[in-house]
């Protein structure tokens, strides 16, 4: 069997909806940012094991989760309360749990963002992730848009993971996304990421998320990266195959990278000020 794990913060519109998608396994376990909703209450009517934790950052918040937990089985399972397991998957993880490669800590899958009942299959930036995994070999990195480092072998699976992050509406993924704007500034000007990033890492590593935080560092070096990154989008991703819902999610991207470079020059400003001030 696998093990289950779902991270919350007032989610009683979708984690109802998440645990259906896992009702097939015997061991769920919900660690929760204290909600304030009736989110606790949904999970333990379910028969999920609930615990609680204050959130500081993505990463050491989901270390934290992996190292509490004590999972009945050897593999777990990681997912988001607005993401969904499909049948298929579900056949598949407990074909793994199964067979039980040892040459094996971890499997990648392919995670479809939905938009406007639309699969963004062309406009969604990042469809891998690490998501099936022996939780003693994995650990979080990056305090935001974190990466999941693993201590092994990862495969890959074929079945989908079904994610639907405007599930509570444009405004909620609007207020979700200025946090994450104003942590990936802060993390841009403490010097977080990669100082010396590579380009030829970024182009032909074979591992994805290797690859994506090099892509990353060297992008948050060019200029005007609001109108790069819908231009890439557009016309390299293909967005625009995706119909309208293709089209308003490049938006959506640009204007969240903006709000990342106004916050950056907003902190490096302030900074430069008091320096100046100590001065």
């Amino acid at each position: 069997m696998i093990s289950v794990l779902i991270l919350t913060r007032n989610e009683e519109q979708d984690l109802p909806g998440c645990l259906a998608s896992v009702s097939w396994s015997d061991d769920v376990h919900v660690f929760d940012s204290f909600s304030t909703d009736a989110t606790v209450s949904i999970a333990e009517g379910q028969g999920a094991t609930v615990a609680q934790r204050v959130f500081d950052n993505y990463a050491s918040h989901r270390n934290a989760a992996l190292n509490q937990a004590r999972f009945r089985h050897p593999w777990v399972l990681l997912m988001d309360a607005d993401e969904r397991c499909t049948l298929a998957l579900a056949e598949e993880v407990q074909r793994i749990s199964e067979v039980n490669d040892p040459n094996f800590a971890a499997y990648r899958l392919r995670r479809r963002d939905y938009f406007q009942n639309t699969w963004l299959r062309h406009a969604q930036i990042s469809p891998w992730y690490i998501r099936l995994v022996r939780p003693k070999l994995a650990r979080y990195m990056r305090e935001i848009n974190e990466v999941l480092e693993i201590a092994g072998k990862v495969g890959e699976l074929r079945a989908p993971l079904d994610h639907y992050p405007f599930s509570k509406g444009i405004g909620h993924w609007l207020r979700k996304h200025d946090v994450y704007s104003t942590m990936e500034a802060q993390l841009i000007v403490q010097g977080g990421g990669i100082p010396q990033p590579s380009l030829r890492t970024a182009l032909t590593a074979r591992d994805f998320h290797e690859r994506r935080l090099h892509q990353k560092a060297i992008f948050y070096r060019m200029p005007g990266r609001p109108l790069l990154k819908w231009l890439y989008m557009i016309f390299v991703r293909g967005a625009f195959l995706d119909g309208r819902p293709g089209l308003i999610y490049a938006r959506l991207q640009a204007i969240y990278e903006y709000m990342i470079v106004l916050k950056t020059r907003e902190l490096r400003e302030h900074a430069a000020l008091e320096g100046h001030i100590r001065s």
